[in-house]
């Protein structure tokens, strides 16, 4: 059953892909160009973003931090004056072991600020127009990338879990609120891909898949009018029936899977 409107015909659809220099941002806005879509791509790293553009020409690079609203509001603007977006993904951020036996303030509100905080400042920049839209007739899409650890706690990821967890509440609070005025809205839960935020795992990532593999993926539950597009199934499938133990059996499971 599609939950959101099917997103199959790319061709001169504007798409705002926030965290795009690198990983699964970069390759999403990749396989969007390509498939004919005016990508606007923004990330912190201006060189990042910059080669981007050299590689995929029309595209347009709009160097942001999403920790700071006011950087994240004046790209918003910018992202406006060409019309509300038909997409925007919030692909940004951040990943650090982190232990309570350990625990750093800084570091779990740093993830806070990208990983929670960031989408919040994006939306507050177009969600408005982009219900005005709605309304308007030309109803577009909100996706967040989120992950499999924000299904239940594990260990080492105390401070990035939460966060993901937020994020798959906050997608589905947004769904109830937008789907009635033709919106799509979705939550990408991804096993482990090989990015730059999964590169100083010291732990073996069971079904481990490329970036392009992961946009691949997207793109197909885009089409398909997913709400949960989740991957690779045969990880995150896995990952779901843990979900649904009592806390009895999931604690002794996750201390035997992991050791930890």
């Amino acid at each position: 059953m599609s939950l959101n409107p099917s997103l199959r015909d790319w061709q001169g659809r504007r798409v705002w892909l926030v965290g795009a220099s690198s990983g699964i941002g970069r390759a999403t806005a990749s396989a969007l160009h390509a498939r004919g879509a005016q990508v606007i791509v923004s990330a912190r790293s201006r060189a990042a973003l910059d080669a981007f553009v050299a590689e995929h020409p029309g595209s347009q690079a709009l160097p942001l931090d999403t920790a700071e609203p006011a950087d994240v509001q004046a790209v918003a603007a910018q992202v406006l004056a060409g019309g509300p977006p038909d997409l925007v993904c919030y692909c940004a951020g951040y990943y650090r072991d982190t232990r309570a036996t350990d625990f750093n303030l800084a570091e779990m509100l740093r993830h806070e600020q990208v990983n929670y905080s960031g989408v919040l400042h994006v939306l507050a920049g177009v969600l408005p127009a982009m219900i005005a839209a709605a309304a308007a007739g030309r109803p577009g899409h909100v996706s967040l990338i989120s992950s499999v650890a924000g299904f239940r706690g594990l260990p080492k990821s105390l401070a990035y879990g939460p966060t993901k967890a937020a994020l798959i509440n906050l997608a589905e609070a947004l769904y109830l609120d937008l789907h009635d005025l033709g919106m799509g809205v979705s939550v990408i839960n991804p096993g482990f891909v090989a990015t730059p935020l999964t590169a100083g795992n010291d732990f073996a990532m069971p079904a481990l898949i490329s970036p392009e593999a992961a946009a691949q993926a997207i793109l197909k539950g885009w089409s398909q009018g997913h709400f949960d597009i989740h991957f690779p199934k045969r990880f995150t499938r896995v990952m779901k029936m843990l979900r649904l133990l009592p806390y009895r059996l999931y604690f002794p499971a996750i201390h035997r899977f992991t050791g930890l």
